[in-house]
């Protein structure tokens, strides 16, 4: 839902959120990229998608709905079809005698409330609802695939029954098959698809809010066509099976475009695939819904204003890290910034900045890459890896020769990235003078609104916090900041997930990131210039005021976001 840009913008100065310089930097923005103005300022986290839709409501005197905390039956949801439903961004989301309500992204639309008023013969009343929202209910229309999913594969291997050798490989309807996997991976929200060949047959399993599960068991028969349909859509040898293959694929699934990045190995008992699903357009977040707040936020923001330094944010592999880099980078990106990256791989293709793939065949490695960008006249520079010395070194000289470096680094926390480019070999005073703060941080499920309940934690899961923190000095610090009223962790509510139809019976919809984000000040980098180790730089941090990734992760187990086991298992 759109509003005058000359409306909106009174809106927001009435509120102070916005000056009228930084509504004309919006309006500049949103024209050059071919965007709107709200994207622009969800995307540049002057308001959130709920303020900026609550706002709209407001003025228009339409009433607003949070979908994620509703329950919409599957006879509700089916008065509009899918296809209108996708088409015009609307939800019937509650029917009663008299009238339907319908949560849309433009309660205007005339034509699908005739047409709901038409198929039922009722009154209907229209509501506004962010358009994530909208989407995210969208696919409870797919909910039924994995039965129609399970018809499909059992109905068309039903047909090998008696089949031997050749004249079997040959009748598998490989196409039908791998095509519903990938529509059904892409309706489960999974980020891969594992296909692994078993003395009994094929495990298809997916990877869901970083967890894997079991999908289905395909007939074994089916192993080599459906690897043969793979390598033929990603130009692999087909007839190679011994040796590792990587390649890529496009598709175009439900709407969206999607890059299938490849990995075939050899195994005992055939050749395994996993495929990850990439979108092909980086998905724009804000930092707040990143999971970035408070404290953790203003540094952030004061940070991207520095035109100079590094930024760099540790993590293992799948936590969210480059995500972090590409929201960031989306913030900064303006027709008066050249940005280049290095990467490997490219995971999003972003308008407006240079993109470069490491490639070792033809000499592009990340220090190469960065020297090369170096010659290009950049403003922002985003390295994917700092892996090695070589590239340590340059990414520092050029943050400390007038660039902002974005990178990440393989590391526990927020303090141990320091210590770490010391050993990379990298002078502590170059340190020092360069890097302007280290962000930690891992992801989290977060807890389905539909079947979330509250709760006290018993003995055992004291006991078990206990054994991973200090438990009393963590409260006392959560309790300075307000977080929490009192120091006793058997009075404190926390949240879990019972399981329902909305989140497949796991008790989690989607994931967050928990955080903690090192400021570099005097102090930190007097303790740099010492060579002083994790555990120095990470207490004085805290005693500075620094949010452990522990304690924001209880923050939000508190705030109904996520459970205390989930914090535990990430930060474990």
């Amino acid at each position: 839902m759109h509003i005058e840009p000359s409306k909106l913008k009174t809106l927001l100065l009435g509120m102070n959120l916005i000056s009228e310089k930084q509504f004309a930097d919006v309006e500049k923005k949103a024209k050059q990229g071919r965007e709107s103005i709200e994207n622009i300022l969800i995307s540049q986290n002057y308001i959130n998608e709920d303020q900026l839709a609550q706002l709209i409501a407001e003025n228009l005197a339409i009433p607003f709905v949070k979908l994620k905390n509703l329950k919409i039956t599957p006879d509700t949801l089916s008065i509009l079809p899918e296809n209108m439903a996708r088409e015009r961004m609307a939800i019937v989301f509650e029917k009663d005698k008299n009238r339907v309500k319908v949560a849309m992204s433009d309660p205007k639309d005339l034509d699908t409330i005739n047409f709901i008023r038409k198929q039922t013969g009722l009154d209907v009343e229209p509501y506004l609802a962010t358009d994530s929202e909208i989407r995210k209910a969208l696919m409870l229309y797919r909910r039924g695939l994995y039965k129609e999913f399970s018809k499909i594969i059992n109905e068309n291997v039903a047909q090998l029954a008696g089949e031997e050798g050749m004249k079997a490989v040959e009748k598998v309807p490989v196409v039908k098959i791998l095509d519903s996997l990938i529509e059904f991976a892409v309706a489960e929200d999974a980020s891969d698809i594992h296909i692994e060949p078993h003395a009994e047959g094929v495990i298809v399993r997916f990877r869901v809010d970083g967890r894997l599960r079991d999908v289905i068991t395909l007939p074994k028969i089916a192993h080599d066509p459906l690897i043969a349909r793979i390598k033929f859509l990603t130009n692999l040898k087909i007839d190679e099976h011994r040796k590792a293959q990587d390649g890529r694929f496009k598709k175009s699934v439900e709407g969206q475009k999607i890059s299938f990045r490849v990995s075939i190995i050899p195994t005992y008992h055939g050749e395994k695939v996993v495929m990850r699903l990439l979108p092909e357009e980086a998905k724009k977040f804000s930092l707040q819904e990143l999971g970035i707040t408070g404290k953790n936020l203003e540094i952030v923001k004061k940070t991207m204003k520095t035109p100079t330094g590094m930024l760099l944010v540790t993590g293992p592999t799948g936590s969210g890290k480059t995500t972090t880099l590409y929201t960031i980078l989306n913030m900064l990106n303006d027709e008066e910034t050249n940005i280049s990256t290095i990467e490997d791989p490219i995971e999003y293709s972003m308008d407006r900045v240079n993109q470069i793939q490491v490639n070792p065949g033809v000499g592009i490695s990340f220090a190469n890459g960065l020297r090369s960008i170096l010659r290009q006249d950049p403003d922002i520079i985003m390295v994917g890896e700092i892996r090695d010395s070589e590239t340590a070194e340059i990414a520092t000289h050029s943050a400390l020769t007038g660039h902002l470096v974005l990178s990440t680094l393989h590391t526990n926390d927020a303090a141990g990235t320091l210590p770490r480019l010391i050993d990379m070999g990298i002078e502590p005073f170059l340190i020092a003078s360069t890097v302007n703060i280290a962000i930690g941080q891992r992801l989290v499920r977060r807890l389905c609104p539909m079947c979330m309940e509250s709760y006290n934690l018993d003995t055992p899961a004291i006991s078990s916090m206990k054994r991973e923190t200090d438990m009393e000095a963590t409260l006392k610090r959560l309790q300075e900041r307000g977080v929490i009223r009192k120091k006793d962790i058997s009075s404190i509510r926390f949240y879990k997930g019972k399981g329902c139809d909305q989140c497949g019976g796991t008790g989690f919809r989607g994931r967050i990131g928990i955080y903690e984000i090192l400021e570099i000040t005097p102090d930190i980098k007097e303790l740099i210039a010492q060579q002083a180790d994790a555990g120095k730089i990470r207490d004085k941090a805290i005693a500075d005021g620094m949010m452990t990734m522990l304690e924001d992760g209880i923050q939000k187990a508190l705030e109904g976001q996520t459970t205390i086991d989930e914090v535990l298992r990430v930060i474990r």
